[in-house]
């Protein structure tokens, strides 16, 4: 089976990425790491052989979990494009990528249901851990960070349960395991876990001098500032394209057991004030099920965020992840470019990601992505989407 710097080198003479040694340097580890799970034999099927044959020899000892790869850095330079080469040309039938947020909202919903099946019985994250493990014995995770108290006070159990139970972990990140759930609350007790994870991970940094996503970025007007009329009009000249010159109405997107109302919808069209989804409670949850249900989210009336907002600011960058991870379409209106919009306060080093993606989101490139995740066939006859009205 081909391996990732193969494929790598096989991009790079194609001309579909550059050259980039620092890039070919993580390559090399996560080449490793393929190796060592092309080696490792699968476990055999429940009542493989025969009677017999339990007799015949003694049993090989088993082989130590190949150890994953934690691999951090900038953002814009490559890291998630080199997961997928790994992915891509993984030979472990059991490998599951999944983004770090999706992820975590997983665990604490089943559980929840295990709890709740259990009736405190049975140990419910060790149950867990077992049948992840059971699913996935290459785990695979896009922005690996922590920020909620919830999750960091779980994560030691459920990773030694889940690396005793012989998962390999890959991840990405723009923190090093030690910057993880920086100044958080009781980060004392989130230490040990810091620890199990470099015991069981090489820790590879990637921080090339090229940020390739502001190197793609190009005009392509899904973003409008300032806030003015012309900003608005502009938005909504696009709305009405896409939605064949519907207005919209409004809709409902379930999440969990509740809905979250939609002020105004069409097909997979979506358009929210920016206070809707970030001057109110929500979190990941919301915003995943949001890029879930539309292709095209519009966010209007982003304001300049001051430091005393920094909530606000926290829900717009996990709803910038949320849609990114869904591979859709932002249109925004704005007080200011992305780099304008949070330079200072808590949070404003994290922020930087946010002003990236944005970036990227803007670019032709990102919307043939869109397109292509949404499975999208239509011609490119639409400027600046490519996206016509036939996207349901």
């Amino acid at each position: 089976m081909t391996g990732p710097l193969a494929l790598y080198r096989q991009r790079v003479a194609s001309g579909a990425i550059r050259p980039d040694p620092d890039q070919e340097k993580v390559v090399q580890a996560l080449e490793r790491l393929h190796g060592q799970l092309q080696a490792a034999p699968s476990a055999p099927p429940s009542g493989s052989g025969n009677f017999w044959s339990l007799f015949s020899r003694k049993p090989e000892p088993a082989k130590p979990t190949p150890r994953g790869l934690y691999l951090h850095g900038s953002v814009g330079r490559g890291k998630s494009m080199l997961m997928d080469l790994f992915v891509e040309t993984s030979p472990e039938p059991r490998t599951r990528r999944v983004h770090f947020h999706a992820f975590m909202l997983e665990v604490q919903r089943r559980l929840h249901e295990l709890r709740q099946q259990s009736g405190g019985e049975e140990d419910p994250l060790g149950q867990l851990a077992r049948a992840i493990a059971a699913e996935t014995k290459l785990l695979c995770f896009d922005e690996f960070h922590v920020v909620n108290i919830a999750d960091a006070m779980i994560l030691g159990r459920l990773f030694t349960a889940l690396f005793e139970n012989g998962v390999t972990v890959v991840a990405t990140s723009n923190w090093a395991p030690d910057r993880l759930y920086w100044n958080g609350l009781n980060r004392d007790r989130f230490l040990p876990f810091i620890d199990l994870l470099k015991s069981r991970v090489d820790v590879v940094r990637l921080d090339g001098p090229v940020d390739y996503r502001v190197e793609r970025l190009r005009d392509a007007a899904t973003w409008f500032s300032p806030l003015d009329g012309n900003a608005q009009a502009s938005a909504e000249r696009l709305f009405r394209a896409l939605a064949d010159g519907a207005e919209g109405a409004p809709a409902e997107v379930p999440v969990g057991t509740r809905v979250l109302a939609v002020p105004r919808a069409e097909g997979p069209i979506a358009w929210f004030d920016f206070p809707e989804l970030c001057a109110r409670p929500l979190g990941a949850a919301d915003y995943l099920a949001i890029g879930e249900r539309f292709r095209v989210v519009f966010l209007i009336g982003v304001p300049i965020l001051a430091p005393g907002r920094r909530n606000e600011a926290r829900r717009f960058m996990t709803l910038v992840d949320a849609l990114y991870e869904c591979r859709r379409v932002m249109v925004v209106t704005a007080a200011g470019s992305p780099a304008e919009l949070y330079p200072h306060g808590e949070g404003a080093f994290e922020f930087q990601r946010t002003v990236s993606r944005l970036m990227e989101m803007q670019t032709s490139d990102w919307l043939a992505v869109a397109r292509s995740a949404s499975g999208d066939t239509a011609p490119a006859s639409f400027a600046p989407f490519a996206l016509t009205s036939d996207l349901s």
